[in-house]
């Protein structure tokens, strides 16, 4: 997972923020199949219905403008993305070297990891 787009700042509230903070590879190099959402914005196989997991809205820009994107994974690479931002997380916040049961992005980011969906 390499050329990715760095996550927006902030902790999550809720299922779709938590996908907020896995970073995706850059829309323009993806394939029209990845950024149009019905291939894994990942590994690119395509997404059956009901399988996808929406990625939430984000933002790219082209040319001249900001456009909405919205990408979709398989559940695989959710867990995968999503144990990468955990373990990295788990190191660098507070509250989880403080106290790990404490923080309720490192549950969110653990449960996405071990499901693939929030």
């Amino acid at each position: 997972m390499t050329n990715v787009t760095a996550p927006p700042p902030g902790r999550p509230q809720g299922a779709s923020s938590v996908l907020a903070l896995l970073p995706l590879p850059r829309p323009d190099s993806l394939t029209e199949q990845q950024v149009r959402g019905t291939a894994c914005v990942w590994d690119g196989i395509p997404l059956a219905m009901g399988v996808a997991v929406d990625l939430g809205p984000r933002r790219m820009k082209r040319l001249d403008g900001h456009y909405p994107w919205f990408p979709r994974a398989c559940p695989a690479c959710v867990r995968a993305a999503a144990q990468q931002v955990h373990d990295h997380h788990s190191g660098t916040c507070e509250q989880c070297v403080d106290d790990p049961t404490q923080c309720d992005t490192r549950r969110a980011l653990r449960r996405l990891a071990l499901e693939g969906r929030p």
